[in-house]
């Protein structure tokens, strides 16, 4: 079984439960993903599927990929992913992962790209203090010291300084999955996900 489905945020709204509680959720239509490739530990040395999602339009495919799907015999998809699995052999190229995969499933671990926020300073990067506002004073918003004197006479790694923020890979683990609408392909987690709308999200089994 492929523990993993691709899909789209399209955002936010709330449901009631069973107990007439507003739960806030984040709608992702996920699938259906086809299985583009089977990799084997004879073959490959570990088990894992490529999965692909999205459509695109035979003209924005290259040469090497167009030859990859065709190869295996399914039409080109805009996204791939390898996902892990016990035993590929139980697979093959053109299966069909769909969200009906996850009515039994409790909770999903979502992976996407948080939004960029571009070049921010350490108060907004980092949760820094502000210096006094007073009159005279000339540091509302620097960074302060960054080091030591002649010792080590460098700035060391990792040092929490301003620059890029966001646009990273994010994983949220153990969201309850809310509810699952196979005709439509939409994924109903509770709480939010990474990334903006319409962003490319990765949803697995927790």
């Amino acid at each position: 079984m492929v523990s993993t489905i691709l899909g789209r945020k399209i955002g936010m709204t709330q449901v009631w439960d069973e107990d007439d509680n507003v739960v806030p959720v984040t709608v992702i239509l996920a699938g259906p993903c086809t299985v583009s490739q089977v990799k084997t530990k004879v073959t490959d040395g570990y088990d894992a599927v490529q999965i692909g999602f999205g459509d695109i339009t035979p003209k924005h495919v290259n040469k090497p990929m167009a030859g990859h799907f065709k190869a295996h015999g399914v039409e080109p998809m805009r996204y791939l992913r390898e996902v892990r699995v016990e035993n590929g052999e139980e697979h093959k190229c053109g299966d069909q992962v769909t969200v009906a995969d996850f009515a039994d499933v409790k909770a999903v671990d979502v992976i996407g790209t948080s939004k960029g926020k571009g070049f921010q300073g350490t108060i907004k990067r980092w949760n820094f203090s502000r210096g006094p506002m007073a009159h005279g004073s000339r540091n509302q918003r620097k960074p302060g010291s960054i080091g030591q004197c002649a010792y080590p006479a460098r700035v060391r790694k990792g040092l929490h300084m301003a620059g890029h923020m966001g646009n990273e890979r994010v994983t949220v683990k153990n969201l309850k999955l809310v509810r699952v609408d196979a005709e439509q392909n939409l994924l109903l987690v509770k709480g939010a996900v990474p990334g903006g709308k319409n962003g490319l999200v990765q949803v697995r089994m927790a």
